[in-house]
């Protein structure tokens, strides 16, 4: 089973359920020390539970750069694969590509994309069309 970001009829894939509940659980556990939604509200709460409605995409798109902005001052190795218990490792472990330098460009789908570049262009769209973000 896979997730997807749909923006009217457009489904990008990102991978597994877990793999994306490691980019939020990483985006709380480092950018959000008081809690979830804190300081991302849109991306930590709203997107997370499934929806960004078409009038907050432009608010979610800011919040989405300050945490890419973020993100890069933390090394790869800073990953969170589950808030919720962080004893939790990824699949893969440390065995990642060297191209990946930070937590900035950490996530890369199923399909091999930067996964900040994809939802930047799914956002982008979705202000364009004003269409909800929704994930599947």
């Amino acid at each position: 089973m896979s997730v997807g970001v749909r923006v009217g009829s457009i489904v990008s894939e990102v991978g597994a359920p877990d793999f994306f509940n490691s980019f939020f659980s990483t985006i709380k556990g480092l950018l959000e020390p008081a809690g979830a939604g804190t300081r991302f509200p849109l991306i930590s709460v709203a997107f997370y539970s499934g929806r960004i409605l078409a009038d907050q995409v432009a608010d979610a798109t800011v919040e989405l750069k300050k945490i890419q902005e973020e993100l890069a001052g933390f090394p790869p190795s800073s990953v969170i694969w589950d808030d919720d218990d962080r004893s939790q490792k990824p699949p893969w472990g440390d065995n990642i590509s060297p191209d990946i330098t930070s937590m900035a460009n950490y996530f890369v789908t199923s399909t091999g994309r930067d996964l900040l570049n994809l939802l930047f262009e799914m956002f982008d769209y979705a202000k364009k069309k004003k269409l909800d973000v929704t994930i599947e």
